[in-house]
């Protein structure tokens, strides 16, 4: 397996030093929170997307994906979010990333086969455009589909190569879900895992890989179990929680952490 870590934990920093940090740790690749808040957007120009795809590549850095928020189970009209994926779906053909990242975002008061259906049919209108650019979309287990039961219902539904699932951690264990079921709903469509690690269900201020309360070692068994190759990604949420420690110090000790748990269960 291959690891990264997402831009989520050095909010605002600038794309070299990005690069830098992910050389300098030993990580294989970053996924780029795509918002405008950060350097790397949908928004910027052409010459823009340029000068990141060249700083990666020549850092020898791989973009893994990019984490948009376009929310495809929410009420209103399609179009807006259509087009929110299409945008994600272009700039990450522009910087050679293979995925962008989604979250469902259905309301609590729809109900589940409503926001399963809405979810299906919006991912389903953009996967043959995200097929033309080779680039996978893929839905987070989060919020309102925060299992892999949840967010099986709706790719089942689209049943598109281009649509498939990010596992986060976190969530499919507040949901409940072992890491054996969650691995045997969305194997199928699985692009990448986040991991993460906090100290409780109540306080999910992020930590040090290793230090909390989530499976971490339990997913990395029953991933490396069925040959599974793909791309550990940690995500730490710094942005949303600024008393965190700053995720340059703990970038290498979670690079030997998730080293150690690959070795393990090798």
């Amino acid at each position: 397996m291959r690891l990264a870590f997402s831009t989520l934990g050095v909010p605002g920093l600038p794309v070299p030093d990005v690069v830098r940090l992910a050389a300098t740790h030993g990580y294989h690749g970053v996924e780029l929170r795509a918002h405008p808040e950060e350097p790397v957007h949908p928004g910027i120009d052409a010459d823009q997307r340029a000068d990141v795809a060249a700083e990666f590549k020549a850092g020898g850095i791989e973009i893994l994906g990019l984490a948009g928020y376009a929310r495809v189970a929410a009420p209103g009209d399609d179009g807006p979010v259509i087009d929110d994926m299409r945008g994600l779906l272009d700039l990450a053909h522009d910087l050679g990333a293979p995925y962008v990242r989604v979250f469902p975002g259905a309301d609590p008061e729809q109900t589940r086969e409503r926001a399963d259906a809405i979810a299906a049919r919006r991912l389903g209108t953009a996967a043959e455009y995200a097929a033309d650019l080779g680039v996978r979309i893929l839905l987070e287990t989060h919020d309102s589909h925060r299992t892999g039961a949840d967010a099986i219902r709706v790719l089942g539904l689209v049943g598109h190569r281009y649509v498939g699932s990010l596992w986060d951690v976190m969530h499919t264990w507040l949901g409940g879900e072992q890491p054996a079921e969650t691995y045997a709903a969305l194997s199928p469509y699985l692009g990448y895992v986040q991991v993460k690690d906090i100290a409780s269900a109540e306080d999910k201020t992020p930590l040090a890989l290793g230090a909390g309360v989530l499976p971490l070692t339990d997913c990395v068994e029953v991933l490396s179990r069925h040959g599974w190759d793909g791309w550990l990604c940690w995500e730490y949420e710094k942005r949303w929680y600024e008393e965190a420690a700053p995720l340059p110090d703990l970038l290498a000790a979670g690079r030997e952490h998730l080293g150690r748990l690959l070795n393990e269960s090798a």
